[in-house]
């Protein structure tokens, strides 16, 4: 995996000038630079280094503007390397710039490099000893503690093969930690090339890229489709994590991109509004960051106006470190574990810095426990981090897709890691064609929830044998994706907690219940129609004389066709089920030896007037024991 080198340090300490005699490159490309002598734009060259471990490597070389006015591109580069080179002057030492890039590559999540000690042509040896001193001493406590500190002069050549050398063993030896294999190129240039049209520049973050790819540029959303690529000034047909890279992009216009875009494939990036973060106030910062303060943020090439909310707290003071939510005026696509760095509006200088945890727009509530979820997730295992996302996700769960965004896996490990949690109920999938999963956390939360919602009905509601599905749908599961809903319930209905009798629903150990006055109705209403048998009472004559009407009786009616102890035959008929399974057996014995029945004998079976007759045939051809042909009826085929 290609390995990125940056330059830090003060303006006009040599940055540029060591590039050139290390590389033979001159990173200064632009007129201005040339004519005021410092860098204003990021500048890219390339290395081969020699020996090491499978021999020859080469390094990527990102020279970054030391004057403090363009500090934001230092941060743009900064954000793709993998060690630094910070150059310090040994005619002036440690200098404003020297301070505030270290504290950037430390915000970034530098952790190795070394130092190169310019100029060293133009002091004398003593003084020279004293400035190495003066070094070593202010990288104590930092990331370049005991880091090697080499003397060079790019005029002369002196210490030039000494530091070639000290870059070949820090290469050879450091293993690039891109765990990701999501491809994303931030954007620091945007320019046309005559016979080819658009192109962008960047480094390659995470993934690999190859020619005749579609992409998207996000945070815009605009396709286009690779048709050239050429990493270090040579053509290829794919770049991988760690490469500088120069993309030629089909049918988009210079003007339709800008710095800090960023190319990805489609469908792969979130952008968002806000993003929860894991900041960190300078030691060195001249105040606190209060509640709502406002910031220039930087992340990867872009630079944007975001207000800083406090989660937990009220301000942020110098040296401490808090979680918080950032909100932008424009979108951002990130992803975990990117860095972002805040500096401040007056002074105008470096204050804060930190690691995105949550790039997703996630409903984090001051001071709540889900907080401490996300602080969690700074220092989590793979499936830890995966838990904690789907829980920050609640009841909207995530895709695989947001997934590999919210933790920054390779997507085979994430797999992986769903697999598992998913044998021990810890993620679940609700979703198989959208991919989704929920925490089992919140799946256990909504199952206690939809069996407190049917306790609830059974207790209100307790004559009636439960709710209608489409009525729980729209009550209870009225804020859940419909295939969440139907998964919780499925689950329930799996693990035996709910019963469904075809489409209503009710807890495993409801049975429908009468008050004492109920009672004492269900018992005088199963006595008429078990003394009427066949000629049932009429129902006006049966509530008459108990002062009801059939709407509030209708419950009790209900409970005894439950029960199964009453046959609904038409509007306002009942039969008790006793009678009609004797009067079915009959009809079963008559076409024994008739092949039709006629009305008529029906009526001779039966001993049952027309006014009963009818509708008893018109019930038989319903429920499939009869077929009417013509006038007669015939004894269906079973």
């Amino acid at each position: 995996m290609p390995v990125i080198m940056g330059t830090a340090g003060h303006i006009d300490h040599g940055k540029t000038t060591l590039v050139k005699a290390l590389t033979g490159i001159d990173c200064d490309r632009l007129a201005e630079e040339k004519k005021r002598g410092i860098t204003i734009e990021l500048g890219f060259a390339f290395m081969e280094l020699p020996g090491g471990k499978g021999g020859p490597r080469r390094l990527g070389v990102v020279d970054v503007p030391g004057h403090e006015r363009f500090v934001k591109n230092m941060v743009a580069g900064a954000a793709g390397i993998d060690f630094v080179m910070l150059v310090i002057a040994a005619d002036e030492g440690i200098m404003p710039q020297t301070r505030e890039h270290l504290e950037i590559c430390s915000l970034l999540g530098i952790r190795a490099g070394l130092v190169a000690l310019t100029k060293v042509d133009m002091v004398e040896p003593e003084w020279l000893m004293m400035v190495q001193e003066e070094v070593a001493n202010h990288l104590s406590g930092s990331f370049l503690e005991g880091a090697p500190i080499v003397p060079v002069s790019a005029h002369t050549g002196a210490g030039l093969e000494e530091l070639k050398a000290e870059l070949a063993k820090l290469t050879d030896s450091f293993q690039p930690h891109r765990r990701s294999d999501l491809f994303r190129l931030p954007v620091d240039r945007v320019f046309t090339m005559k016979g080819y049209g658009t192109v962008v520049t960047g480094t390659l973050v995470s993934g690999k890229l190859r020619v005749g790819d579609d992409i998207t540029v996000y945070p815009g959303g605009l396709g286009s489709k690779v048709r050239n690529l050429q990493s270090h000034g040579a053509s290829v047909e794919e770049v991988q994590a760690g490469s500088r890279t120069a993309v030629n992009l089909a049918g988009l216009e210079v003007e339709q991109l800008e710095r800090g875009d960023v190319l990805a494939r489609p469908g792969t990036l979130f952008p968002s509004y806000f993003w929860d973060v894991e900041l960190t106030c300078l030691k060195s910062s001249p105040r606190s960051i209060k509640h709502r303060k406002e910031v220039h943020l930087h992340h990867g090439s872009r630079e944007v106006m975001a207000r800083v909310y406090m989660l937990e707290g009220e301000a942020l003071e110098p040296g401490q470190t808090a979680m918080c939510r950032l909100r932008f005026t424009t979108p951002l696509a990130g992803v975990y574990g990117d860095r972002v760095v805040a500096r401040s509006f007056s002074p105008l200088r470096t204050i804060a810095g930190g690691r995105l945890l949550s790039p997703l727009s996630h409903r984090i509530k001051r001071f709540s426990p889900a907080v401490a979820t996300l602080r969690s997730l700074g220092t989590g295992t793979p499936e830890e981090v995966v838990s904690g996302q789907l829980e920050l996700a609640g009841v909207v769960g995530l895709t695989f897709g947001q997934l590999l965004v919210a933790t920054s896996l390779e997507s085979k490990a994430l797999e992986k890691a769903l697999q598992v949690m998913g044998g021990r109920q810890e993620a679940l999938q609700f979703d198989r064609e959208a991919r989704s999963f929920v925490s089992g956390k919140v799946m256990h939360t909504l199952s206690e929830g939809l069996l407190a919602h049917l306790e609830g009905f059974h207790a209100r509601e307790p004559m009636k044998q439960g709710i209608a599905r489409s009525g729980l749908a729209s009550t209870w599961g009225r804020r859940l994706a419909p295939k969440l809903f139907h998964f919780v319930l499925e689950t329930l209905l799996r693990k035996g907690g709910i019963v469904a009798d075809q489409e209503v629903l009710r807890l495993a150990g409801h049975k429908v219940s009468l008050a004492s006055d109920a009672a004492t109705l269900r018992q005088k209403l199963l006595d008429a129609y078990e003394s009427g048998g066949l000629t049932p009472p009429n129902l006006k004559d049966v509530l008459e004389p108990l002062n009801l009407t059939f709407k509030e009786a209708s419950a009790v009616f209900k409970v005894l066709q439950d029960e199964g102890r009453l046959v609904k035959v038409k509007e306002e008929m009942y039969f008790v089920a006793e009678a009609l399974a004797g009067l079915q057996e009959k009809i079963i014995a008559f076409f024994a030896t008739h092949e039709d029945m006629h009305p008529q004998d029906f009526r001779e079976v039966s001993g049952l007037s027309r006014k009963y007759a009818i509708p008893l045939l018109e019930f038989y051809d319903k429920e499939k024991l009869t077929v009417r042909v013509g006038d007669n009826r015939k004894l269906r085929k079973r």
